[in-house]
């Protein structure tokens, strides 16, 4: 049956009225999602609207194509656009399709616009064969040196 000091002993454990009571056996923290993620990739313009560039100089660093490349102006394998020729720079949209596309071409004169009028104007010849030591003499870095 029941004994007396069965009750005794049960009547003095502390957890005997509420039952077992579980304690913390680590600190209380939230959860990390994806652990932290990875360092940014310094995305978007390197040279801007009427900078003057040199062949090789990063344009534009993106993911995609947001701008596309114009005259001489290239595009890398991740979307990287570089000048080809010395020159400066200038951003400009066109009609494409439905819609329209952003564009980056390089410019012998700092004044010039792009899209260039071709009918009226006639082409920009670069065509590799620019004479580079004359366009030195009047590039702003010439100047500054």
């Amino acid at each position: 049956m029941f004994s007396l000091q069965h009750c005794f002993t049960a009547t003095t454990s502390p957890f005997s009225l509420l039952g077992a009571i579980r304690t913390a056996t680590k600190r209380a923290g939230g959860t990390v999602h994806n652990h932290g993620g990875s360092a940014g990739k310094r995305l978007g313009l390197k040279k801007f609207s009427d900078q003057y560039v040199i062949p090789g100089n990063i344009i534009v660093r993106q993911r995609g194509t947001v701008f596309h490349a114009g005259p001489h102006v290239k595009m890398g394998r991740d979307h990287t656009l570089y000048a080809t020729a010395p020159g400066y720079l200038r951003f400009y949209r066109e009609k494409w399709l439905r819609g329209e596309r952003k564009f980056v071409g390089v410019v012998l004169q700092r004044g010039e616009v792009l899209p260039r009028d071709e009918q009226a104007r006639g082409r920009s010849r670069y065509c590799g064969l620019v004479d580079h030591n004359n366009l030195a003499a009047s590039s702003p870095v010439s100047q500054a040196l």
